[in-house]
C-alpha cells in the first residue's frame, strides 16, 4: 500500500482523529495548536515517549494496542510524578503497511484508553515515513502547586518501595516472540502485560502525599532505582528476594535452576511500569493501607542510604549486576 498521501492525512484526522478531541480546547484540531486556560494554585505538567516499531512492540501487534501502549507508557510517568492525567498532544507516522483498517484500529485503542483514564487529545502531526512505523504522544497532567514529585528528594534512611510486580514485561516480550514455554493462559497474560502495561494512577495522591523521590519502572527496576539514588545524591540497597512476581512470572521462575540470576533478569528487563519510589519509615503504614484500599500490591525492598550506586543482594549478600537495564545507546 502506498504512503499515505496529503488528501489521506486530512481524512485521518477528520474522520478518525477529530472525534477523539477535547470539545474546546483543541479547537476541532482544525488549528495548529491547542488553546489551554490556566488553572489557579496548580502546575501543568507534560512528558513525551515515542514508540517505534521493532523496538517498543512487534511488527505483528494489532495496532489498537499498540496505540493503548504510547498512552500507557506517557500516563505512567504522570502517575510516578503524582500528577492527574488531563490531555494529550499525538503524532503518527505511519508506514507503508498502515493502510485504512490499521489506522481504524489505532484510533478505537485511543478512544477506549481516553475513556479508559479520562483524557482527550489536544493536536499534535500525522506524517507519512517509509518505515519503522512511529508514535509519539506528548501527555499533559495536573498537580497542586509545587508538589510534582522528582528523581531528587531521597533521603538516607528512606525506605525503597515498588508497586505491582516487576518482570512481567520481560517475560511477556518473549511470550509474543514465542520464546516461553508455559500454559496458554500464562503466556496470554505475560503478553497482555507487556501489550497493555497499566499506569499506577490509582496511587498518584499516595505517591503526592508520601514520597520523597519517585520514577517508573521503565528501562528496568535496578537501573530506575539508580537514577533517583543518583540523583539524590545516594546510595540504594536492593534485597532480590522479596521481588514482587505475578502468578505467570512466579510459574516461570520455579522453573529456574538459578533463582538469583532468574531475579536479576527479571529486575533489570523493563517495561513493568510500575511506580518504584522513596519514602520515610514513618509512611510505610498509611502507604500499606491505602495500597490494601486499592487492591494494589506494595513491596519494600530496601533502603536509600549514603554513597552512590545500586547494591543488589542476595541472601543478604551483594551480587553482581552485569547490566542494570535498557539503553537506547
Amino acid at each position: 500500500m502506498p504512503a499515505i498521501d496529503v488528501a489521506g492525512e486530512f481524512e485521518t484526522i477528520e474522520r478518525l482523529l477529530k472525534p477523539l478531541a477535547h470539545p474546546e480546547y483543541a479547537r476541532g484540531l482544525t488549528d495548529d495548536v491547542a488553546v489551554l486556560p490556566s488553572r489557579p494554585g496548580f502546575d501543568l505538567v507534560l512528558t513525551q515517549d515515542a514508540i517505534v516499531e521493532g523496538v517498543h512492540f512487534l511488527p505483528d501487534d494489532p495496532l489498537d494496542t499498540v496505540a493503548q501502549k504510547l498512552l500507557r507508557v506517557n500516563l505512567s510517568d504522570l502517575a510516578a510524578k503524582g500528577v492527574e492525567p488531563f490531555g494529550h498532544l499525538l503524532t503518527c507516522a505511519w508506514s507503508p503497511r498502515c493502510g485504512w483498517p490499521e489506522r481504524m484500529a489505532f484510533a478505537d485503542g485511543l478512544r477506549a484508553d481516553q475513556k479508559t483514564f479520562g483524557i482527550a487529545l489536544m493536536g499534535g502531526d500525522t506524517v507519512s515515513t517509509p518505515g519503522p512505523l512511529t508514535f509519539s504522544a506528548t501527555l499533559l497532567g495536573w498537580t497542586p502547586k509545587g508538589r510534582a514529585v522528582g528523581r531528587v528528594g531521597a533521603k538516607a534512611g528512606d525506605l525503597l518501595f515498588v508497586t505491582g510486580t516487576i518482570g512481567d514485561g520481560r517475560l511477556g516480550l518473549l511470550a509474543t516472540q514465542g520464546r516461553l514455554r508455559l500454559e496458554p493462559e500464562r503466556l496470554t497474560a505475560l503478553a497482555e502485560r507487556y501489550r497493555r502495561p497499566s499506569p499506577r494512577l490509582e496511587f498518584v495522591e499516595a505517591i503526592r502525599a508520601y514520597a520523597t523521590a519517585s520514577v517508573d519502572v521503565s528501562d528496568g527496576l535496578i537501573a530506575d532505582v539508580g537514577r533517583v539514588a543518583a540523583a539524590s545524591g545516594l546510595g540504594v540497597e536492593l534485597d532480590l528476594e522479596p521481588l514482587p512476581l505475578s502468578a505467570a512470572a512466579d510459574a516461570w521462575f520455579q522453573g529456574r535452576v538459578d533463582p538469583e540470576g532468574a531475579l536479576i533478569d527479571l529486575a533489570t528487563g523493563g517495561d513493568d511500569y510500575e511506580i518504584a519510589f522513596a519514602a520515610p519509615a514513618s509512611a510505610e503504614a498509611a502507604l500499606r493501607r491505602e495500597a490494601e484500599r486499592l487492591h494494589l500490591r506494595l513491596t519494600k525492598l530496601g533502603r536509600f542510604a549514603s554513597g552512590g550506586g545500586v547494591t543488589a543482594r542476595w541472601d543478604g549478600k551483594p551480587v553482581q549486576i552485569a547490566r542494570a537495564g535498557f539503553t537506547h545507546g
